[in-house]
């Protein structure tokens, strides 16, 4: 794909690198983490850092197809399968992934019935098009991204745990924006020039806005980031994006940004008295799971917390 990836905070280059060695392999992917984080460029770099870099990427959101259209979409179907099909069928998907990477974006919205359909798939390595009498072998890498956390929707019988495990064989959690600060400013300024670039303007933004923006604390993530750059940009007076600017837009009708900075500094305090706590309770235990009874909580929950914090038993 070669999409440029901005990473300055040790966490996401630290991401960077095991993603880079979990994409030699044709292991299942998992990828959790907020809207907006950069799931997806994650999963090109994955892809873009594989043997199968050469080969077909194909991408489907999996929450924004009806269920009646998806399984059609994902597995093909055979002529005459359904009223409109072609009369020569049509190769879903994971045929035209093969021996290639298949991105399903959003797999929390698949629907139970979908989510059998697919477990079978992974399992099996083969697939069956609507209306068809035999099975095809694929050779598909799958990665699955969610927003969601895919654990809890199991504990409330939501997912399918079976399905949950074949999913999560190499796992990445992409954490918020707000947790990896350094990469704030890099992103402002390579979204800029993106966008200047595009449009052909010149803009550029005053020291008290840049702060502004740094303290900011993106609750829609880099996608929200980068929307932001681009409004502005577009509604600017003039070439210097002020302070003003960033506080209309940030919080229209009032110039007051105190509750950014309380929230920002109320955040860092809870994060480093969490990653206090879970290195502690690491130095008491013999291993990750008993130090996840000793927190009080799930196994999978401590090592997203290990990683976001960059913490070793």
């Amino acid at each position: 794909m070669n999409q440029e990836v901005v990473a300055h905070s040790p966490q996401f280059l630290d991401l960077l690198v095991r993603a880079e060695r979990i994409a030699q392999f044709p292991s299942t992917v998992l990828l959790e983490g907020e809207t907006g984080t950069g799931k997806e460029i994650v999963a090109n770099w994955i892809h873009d850092h594989s043997p199968r870099a050469s080969l077909p990427f194909i991408k489907i959101n999996c929450g924004a197809i009806a269920e009646t259209l998806l399984e059609s979409e994902l597995f093909g179907y055979e002529r005459g399968a359904f009223t409109g099909a072609k009369n020569e069928g049509n190769p879903g998907i994971f045929e035209l992934a093969d021996k290639g990477t298949l991105l399903l974006d959003e797999v929390g919205e698949l629907s139970p019935a979908m989510q059998v359909k697919l477990l079978r798939v992974l399992q099996d390595r083969q697939i069956r098009r609507v209306g068809g009498s035999w099975s095809r072998t694929i050779d598909v890498r799958v990665i699955a991204n969610t927003n969601k956390n895919l654990q809890a929707m199991v504990e409330q019988r939501l997912f399918r745990e079976d399905l949950y495990f074949r999913l999560n064989v190499a796992y990445i959690y992409v954490s918020p924006l707000r947790e990896r600060r350094e990469d704030i400013l890099p992103l402002l300024h390579h979204f800029l020039k993106e966008v200047t670039e595009e449009y052909q303007i010149i803009r550029r933004f005053g020291n008290e806005a840049y702060d502004l923006l740094v303290n900011y604390s993106y609750p829609g993530n880099v996608r929200e980031l980068r929307n932001l750059v681009e409004g502005l940009s577009v509604s600017a007076e003039s070439e210097l994006i002020t302070a003003e600017n960033v506080r209309q837009r940030l919080h229209p009708g009032s110039t007051n940004q105190q509750p950014y900075a309380e929230e920002s500094k109320l955040r860092t305090q809870l994060d480093t008295t969490e990653a206090t706590a879970i290195r502690q309770a690491l130095q008491e235990s013999q291993g990750v799971r008993q130090a996840a009874r000793l927190l009080g909580i799930s196994h999978t929950t401590l090592l997203r917390r290990m990683q976001k914090y960059g913490l070793r038993l």
